[in-house]
C-alpha cells in the first residue's frame, strides 16, 4: 500500500485530510506543494489545481470529504470516520457540508480579500461573509449545546473539517463570547491529538496569514 497526499500543512482543507489520516494512524507520504515543480505534478493529475489530492497506488482521489470517505472504504484503519449507522452518517455529512459551506467559504472570502490590493477589494462581499459567519456561529452554538462532537458522541468526518475551519475562522472573524458552546467545541478540537499535530506542523507558515493572529492560539 502506497498513499501519497499532495498538500500544504497551512491549508485548512489539507488539514482536514491530514486529521483523518492521523486519526486512522495511516502511513502516507506527503508531497509538499511548495514550489512550481510540485504544482506542475499536481496539475498533471488534477488540472483544477485544487488540493488536497490523495494518490492511492496510482489512483487519484480529489476533495477532502471524498478522501475521508475513500479512506473509510478502502483503508478503514483504527478509526472509522463515517458512522456505520446510516442515520448518524447522514448527520455527519450534513455537518460536514455546514462547516465547508458556512464556516470555511466565508472565512476564505475574508482572507482572500485581505490579500488583494485596495483597488481589487470587495467590501460588500466581505461584509456578507462576516454576516454569514455570525449566523453560522450562533446556529452552531445551539447545536453544540447538547453534543460533544459535531454529529454526536463520536469524532467523525464532520469534526475533521470543523477543526481547521473553526480554528482559522476565529482568527478571521472572532467567535462571539456569547457562543460558549462553540468556544468549548473549538477547544476540544484543539486538544485532539490528530488536530494538535496538524496545528504544530503548520506553525512555521503562520507569517503567510494576512490578518492578526490571536495570542492564545
Amino acid at each position: 500500500m502506497t498513499l501519497t497526499l499532495f498538500a500544504h500543512p497551512f491549508s485548512s482543507y489539507c488539514q482536514k485530510a491530514l486529521v483523518a489520516l492521523y486519526e486512522k494512524d495511516m502511513p502516507f507520504a506527503l508531497r509538499m506543494l511548495d514550489g512550481p515543480e510540485a504544482m506542475a505534478d499536481l496539475t498533471a493529475i488534477w488540472p483544477l489545481r485544487r488540493f488536497p489530492v490523495l494518490i492511492d497506488d496510482g489512483r487519484p482521489v480529489m476533495e477532502a470529504s471524498i478522501i475521508i470517505e475513500y479512506l473509510d472504504l478502502y483503508h478503514s484503519g483504527v478509526h472509522r470516520l463515517v458512522p456505520d449507522d446510516p442515520r448518524v452518517a447522514l448527520e455527519a455529512r450534513l455537518m460536514d457540508r455546514f462547516f465547508d459551506n458556512y464556516i470555511s467559504t466565508p472565512q476564505q472570502k475574508i482572507v482572500l480579500d485581505a490579500l488583494r490590493s485596495e483597488a481589487e477589494k470587495d467590501g460588500r462581499g466581505v461584509a456578507e461573509a462576516r454576516e454569514m459567519l455570525d449566523r453560522a456561529y450562533h446556529w452552531l452554538d445551539g447545536v453544540m449545546a447538547g453534543r460533544v462532537w459535531a454529529a454526536g458522541e463520536a469524532f467523525t468526518l464532520a469534526d475533521c473539517g470543523a477543526a481547521p475551519f473553526l480554528f482559522y475562522a476565529h482568527w478571521t472573524h472572532p467567535i462571539p463570547a456569547a457562543c460558549a458552546h462553540v468556544h468549548a467545541y473549538r477547544s476540544r478540537l484543539l486538544a485532539r491529538p490528530s488536530f494538535a499535530r496538524a496545528v504544530d506542523e503548520a506553525r512555521p507558515y503562520r507569517p503567510l496569514f494576512p490578518l492578526p493572529i490571536p495570542q492564545e492560539d
